[in-house]
């Protein structure tokens, strides 16, 4: 077993720091990214320096094997380290070197109030059957989100609640609901197969990572048509593209199928980023669209461009769009009016708002 004393000190330093992630990475500097900004220290790694180190976090994580690293160039993993934190690593090659970016997640349930997530998106929780999704770029906070809206469902009702991960990141604990959490590739072979089990495990929520392909989507909305409330995550932005993206994974001759059956069982779709607030951390911003009939007639009629129209229209505290969620946020002080503006949907449209 190598020494894992450096590995064990870069975790240590970016825990403390509260960075997000580490990235090692050959011909760079050691990097930690801390309220989205990144920050370096010491001397380019060189591709023996991100070897060794990469070995010696498989070491941390229970002395995991290399081989699926090696073979495939990819390999993600979750592990914990005992009085520090939970860590989510993705280790790949590049230009001939192996690199690593490594997440730091904490132990406990993130707080949603600290978050700032609206009351809004967490009465989704309410729901007991259907689809939600939380959409957004990688690194926008979807699983946090997702994992908020399980521990309120596990705080509140006596549910079943099977999670399919890719890693496992929050660790959830038995409350009112049982939790089973399983991970691809360690306890499951992959997304579909364990989604199909998850069927047969008498299931009231089901937490899908990630709708990858046509076969895990569409037994998803089998059981969310069965009596079943799926979370699922999508790497889109808005609600309008997000329903698209659903839609168009499907052949042609299948997609008229496909919208009216998403039509029925989807019950609303979060999309998040993350923007940088005043006092130098960085804060959410949400668009929240909950189902209404309105929506489902556009969805089942093809006209799902015309989604974002219905904001303008949505009661304050039913739906809200990205821009007049960044519109809030200034108005309370906590971003600039360069940030609502830069991070907006329509520019010109939240200048005149901002009288610019």
């Amino acid at each position: 077993m190598s020494d894992t004393s450096r590995a064990r000190q870069i975790l240590t330093t970016a825990t403390k720091a509260q960075a997000s992630d580490i990235f090692i990475i050959a011909g760079l500097p050691l990097t930690y990214k801390v309220n989205g900004i990144m920050h370096s220290e010491g001397e380019r790694l060189m591709p023996n320096d991100t070897l060794e180190l990469i070995q010696e976090i498989y070491t941390l994580a229970e002395d995991r094997k290399t081989e699926h690293l090696t073979e495939c160039g990819d390999d993600d993993f979750s592990f914990a380290i005992p009085g520090m934190s939970r860590y989510r690593a993705s280790a790949y090659k590049q230009r001939g070197s192996y690199a690593a970016v490594i997440r730091t997640i904490a132990f406990e349930l993130p707080n949603p109030e600290l978050l700032h997530i609206p009351q809004v998106v967490l009465d989704q929780a309410k729901a007991t059957t259907g689809i939600i999704l939380i959409t957004g770029k990688a690194g926008s906070g979807k699983s946090t989100t997702l994992a908020c809206l399980v521990d309120r469902i596990n705080s509140t009702r006596e549910n079943h609640i099977i999670t399919l991960e890719d890693p496992l990141e929050f660790l959830h604990r038995h409350k009112k609901s049982i939790v089973s959490q399983r991970e691809i590739a360690s306890d499951t072979d992959n997304y579909l197969t364990a989604l199909r089990a998850a069927l047969r495990q008498s299931p009231d929520v089901i937490l899908l990572g990630e709708m990858r392909d046509h076969e895990t989507i569409q037994t998803a909305m089998t059981a969310a048509e069965t009596g079943h409330l799926v979370l699922s995550s999508l790497h889109t932005i808005g609600a309008a593209s997000s329903i698209s993206r659903i839609i168009d994974v499907f052949e042609p001759s299948q997609q008229r199928q496909i919208a009216v059956q998403l039509s029925m069982v989807l019950r609303a779709v979060i999309s998040q980023q993350l923007v940088p607030a005043v006092d130098g951390t960085i804060i959410p911003a949400f668009e929240v669209m909950v189902m209404t009939p309105a929506i489902s007639n556009m969805i089942r009629n093809g006209n799902v461009h015309q989604i974002g129209k219905i904001y303008s229209f949505a009661a304050k505290d039913d739906m809200i769009s990205m821009d007049s969620s960044l519109y809030q946020l200034y108005c309370s002080g906590t971003i600039t009016k360069e940030t609502a503006i830069h991070y907006s949907n329509n520019q010109r449209m939240m200048e005149q708002k901002l009288g610019l």
